[in-house]
This record gives structure tokens, sequence and C-alpha cells, in this order.
């Protein structure tokens, strides 16, 4: 149970050229509240009054030791190892209700992790991961960690200055172009959608869109 999940956006060239179009000096950082974390085999919810809800495959990082404004190479010594993440985001309530993205990115079920997890020793910095997301058998997003602008550990430092770390936290690390509000014109997800996600390095997720009726 980490005390928090840190998330990167606009961390990859060509995902912060579909959001907004500005060029980025550093990445966004906001927090995804841990209830919305679950198993990468759960149903995603769909929200009540949800019109714009969207997808984001990422590559997430796990502590091990307390940081606290480290720097890359004390990060990279900090991570224990690497999951996925699908950070699914409800675009409305993230950008068109005032506040922070926070309240459009903490709803139950979504914050999927795994399916495997895969220690630093094996995976070393998290460069060269291939990452891929489908919607309903069609490829949205087809990306590669090379495709950071800023290497993992530094943005594990990155995020060290701004809070302390600790072990068993989460640092999801931002998306790949591909997603939902990036087309043109939007495409969001439907109850009845089915999302594949995953990488050949850990594996495959599959997970159905439906209407949460207990909400």
């Amino acid at each position: 149970s980490p005390s928090k999940l840190v998330c990167l956006g606009k961390s990859y060239a060509d995902h912060a050229k579909e959001f907004d179009g500005d060029s980025v000096q550093e990445p966004a950082v906001f927090l995804k509240s841990p209830s919305a974390i679950t198993s990468c085999s759960d149903v995603v919810l769909y929200p009540p009054g949800c019109d714009k809800l969207d997808y984001e495959i990422e590559l997430a990082v796990v502590i091990k030791e307390m940081l606290k404004n480290a720097s890359p190479e004390e990060a990279a010594r900090a991570i224990s190892g690497y999951t996925l993440m699908c950070d699914y985001s409800e675009r409305a309530n993230q950008l068109e209700h005032g506040g922070q993205w926070t309240k459009g990115k903490s709803y139950d079920s979504f914050a999927p992790m795994g399916p495997t997890f895969i220690s630093a020793d094996e995976l070393g910095d998290g460069a060269g991961i291939p990452l891929e997301l489908r919607v309903n058998g069609e490829v949205r997003q087809s990306g590669n960690t090379d495709g950071l602008i800023w290497p993992v550990p530094r943005l594990i430092a990155y995020v060290s200055r701004f809070m302390t770390l600790w072990p068993g936290d989460v640092v999801s690390t931002g998306t790949p172009g591909g997603v939902g509000m990036g087309m043109k014109p939007p495409v969001y997800l439907k109850p009845g959608d089915v999302v594949e996600w995953g990488s050949p390095a850990f594996g495959f997720a599959s997970q159905a869109v439906v209407i949460d009726d207990e909400g």
C-alpha cells in the first residue's frame, strides 16, 4: 500500500504536443488517490455523469528507499522495480471544472497496475521498454520509454524535490502519444469497450469498461 501515487504528465514529446501543443520545460506533477489502485484484471468503472473517459499506458516505478532532494544517481539506486499502470482519466473533471487534475484521475479503478513486477536489477533504468494500448482491438498507443523527454532516474529525482518519497511509493512516468483526447475529433471510452494494454516485457492486461451502478 503506497503512501502516495505520484504521476507525471507531458513527459513524452508526442503526448505533450497532442495534449495542448505547448513546449515543455518541466513535467507536470499530480497525485492520484491510492484508493484508485486496483488489479489489472479488474474492470474499469465508468463514473456517473462521465462522458470523457480516457486511457494512458505508463511505466510505473516502485520506490524502495526514502528519497528527498535526490540526484538522478541516488534516485536510480532507490528504485525497487517497475510495473505498468493505465492512468485512466475523466477529462471533463480533469480539465473543465476548475481545481487540479487529481479529481479527474482518482475515481475507483482508475489506477490498475500489473500484470507483472520486474526488479531494477533485471530492467535497469527503465529505458527501451515498448508500450502498447488497444481499444476493441484497435492500436491506439504504440510507444517506447526511449521517447521520454527525461530519463526515469531524472524524473524520480525531480519528484523528490517537491515531496519525500517513501518505500512502497509509486511514481508513474507518463504516457506516449495516442490518447483519446488527442484524436481529431476526440474519441473517448464507452461502457462495453475493452482496453488491452501492456508490453512484451511485462505481459498484457485486458479490461472491460462497465457502468458503476453503485456510485
